[in-house]
């Protein structure tokens, strides 16, 4: 979410839990991984169903960046190199909808239903953590996070149940869809993946941990990696000091600047930042300390296209 404790366009924790994640972060374990599902709308748009991202012509991989070799990989030997973005690069955020990007644009990142612009470097959005209220009820019954009343917890904002992540072996489960899912990002051509809402935890009426919201990045991030494609941690502050745990190589931080925490994302993710800001003083709060390290841009919390009314991108 962008705001902590208001709307809905990301995934930033709130406040009243940044001091006990980062306590629980403290003991942090990784493990597991690996269904098909009908496609889903992109859950960073606004909830009134945006229209579809329109697929572009055939994907073309942007030019090599600095790439990394994961640490270790879920099979025996070592994967090949992922490329990640190129740094301090102009971005475009198209979730709600492909679109030519504007002229300068090197790095857009797009809904997993899209198909990637030809010739930059393409992320892929995923909802890892959450169920699209289209898509609840493909889920096993026993895969959505539940209270103590047997009652479905749900993101009130989006209207989108949590999924329990709450066993090595529900883990395993559930990534065995959202690496369906990867999988399709990697035969497209895309470049990274993006996988959404890391921070549920922090909605989920302390049922979910940051424990297990980084045991399950890691099943994606290594599955990923086996993709070759890179992989961004999006949002969640709060657990950027466990980057070299995690295996994710770069960060999308929403509003990071309205909040005061892009020095934060910098640092852990060396300048390697996409932020996303939402309103006009979050764009001049980034630019000006960060103009110069890190991927700015401002856009319309719908996350629009062109001609729409309340379309909004901005650089500076």
């Amino acid at each position: 979410m962008p705001v902590k404790g208001v709307s809905r366009v990301g995934g930033l924790g709130t406040a009243a839990v940044l001091g006990g994640a980062v306590a629980t972060a403290a003991v942090l374990t990784s493990c597991g991984i690996s269904t098909t599902s009908a496609p889903e709308q992109p859950s960073r748009a606004a909830p009134t169903s945006p229209s579809r991202p329109v697929p572009s012509a055939s994907p073309s991989r942007a030019a090599p960046s600095t790439s990394v070799t994961p640490s270790a990989s879920t099979s025996r030997s070592a994967p090949d190199p992922v490329q990640l973005p190129p740094l301090h690069a102009d971005f475009d955020y198209q979730i709600g909808g492909a679109y030519p990007p504007p002229v300068g644009v090197r790095i857009v990142s797009r809904d997993r239903t899209a198909s990637p612009a030809p010739g930059l470097y393409n992320i892929c959005y995923v909802n890892a953590f959450q169920a699209q209220p289209d898509e609840r009820a493909s889920w096993p019954a026993d895969l959505l996070l539940r209270d103590a009343d047997g009652e479905v917890v749900v993101d009130e904002d989006w209207g989108e149940a949590l999924l329990d992540i709450r066993t090595a072996a529900k883990r395993k489960r559930v990534a065995a869809r959202v690496n369906r899912w990867i999988d399709g990002c990697a035969a497209k051509g895309f470049d990274a993946v993006e996988p959404d809402n890391y921070d549920s935890y922090t909605r989920s009426h302390h049922l979910l941990t940051a424990n297990d919201a980084t045991a399950f990045i890691t099943l994606l991030s290594r599955h990923a990696h086996a993709r070759r494609l890179a992989i961004a941690q999006k949002n969640t502050v709060e657990l950027a000091g466990l980057r070299k745990r995690t295996r994710l190589d770069f960060a999308i931080a929403e509003e990071c600047a309205e909040y005061a925490e892009c020095g934060e994302y910098a640092e852990a993710f060396d300048d390697r930042v996409i932020v996303i800001e939402y309103s006009d003083s979050g764009l001049r709060k980034a630019r000006s300390g960060f103009a110069g390290r890190l991927s700015i841009v401002r856009r319309d919390l719908d996350v629009s296209t062109p001609g729409s009314a309340g379309y909004v991108r901005k650089v500076r």
